[in-house]
């Protein structure tokens, strides 16, 4: 239990909130997808806690990164109106 919240204060402090990326869809399927390519490589399921532990330490912030800036992306700016 102790090593699960160093990471989450690793991550806090990196300006992510891991409680609020656990409530993500993506995220989560994300993890699931860690988890079982870990857990091939380890030879036996590594579990959910486990993987999403690994995740959030090393693959979270560049995660984040990529979906801010591709929601970013996805808003077309807003035109500007001729003045009367």
């Amino acid at each position: 239990m102790q090593k699960k919240e160093a990471a989450f204060r690793i991550d806090e402090m990196n300006g992510m909130d891991p409680k609020k990326l656990l409530r993500n869809k993506k995220v989560i399927e994300e993890i699931n997808r860690h988890k079982w390519l870990e857990s091939e490589i380890a030879g036996y399921d590594i579990g959910f806690e486990a993987a999403a532990e690994d995740w959030l330490k090393k693959h979270a912030g560049v995660w984040v990164d990529y979906h801010a800036n591709k929601k970013s992306q996805s808003i077309p700016p807003k035109k500007k109106r001729p003045a009367k």
